[in-house]
């Protein structure tokens, strides 16, 4: 999976432009009713596994962080990224975690990382 211009869109909004890197993962939610059993085996339901795209950005100008801001505070976004899993695009409804930035310059801030995270499970 690689990052570029267009690779990771959200809402519509090309964040490649903007990012250093992008970490792909794959989380698996497991029911109440797994775990290990006395033998030692593994057992369980396998509830969906669960995109999550962490985004590392670099530096971003007053102007760049007022575009993206708003989107980054939404309840929920429409995000759009290449699977290599499924060796296409795929469109997921998300919504992201906290997210903090530091300024010690006029104008511009520190990179900063947020989790974009898929409100349903892969198909």
């Amino acid at each position: 999976m690689f990052v570029d211009k267009d690779s990771i869109k959200i809402n519509n909004v090309s964040f490649g432009q903007y990012l250093t890197q992008a970490e792909y993962q794959y989380n698996k939610l497991w029911s109440d009713d797994s775990g290990r059993n006395l033998a030692g085996s593994q057992v369980g339901t396998l509830i969906g596994i669960f995109p999550k795209l962490v985004l590392q950005f670099r530096r971003l100008t007053k102007d760049e962080l007022h575009l993206i801001a708003p989107i980054l505070d939404s309840a929920s976004q429409t995000t759009q990224y290449y699977d290599d899993n499924k060796a296409q695009n795929v469109t997921m409804s998300t919504y992201t975690g906290d997210w903090s930035v530091v300024s010690k310059s006029i104008n511009i801030n520190e990179p900063f990382s947020i989790s974009v995270i898929s409100r349903r499970r892969r198909a």
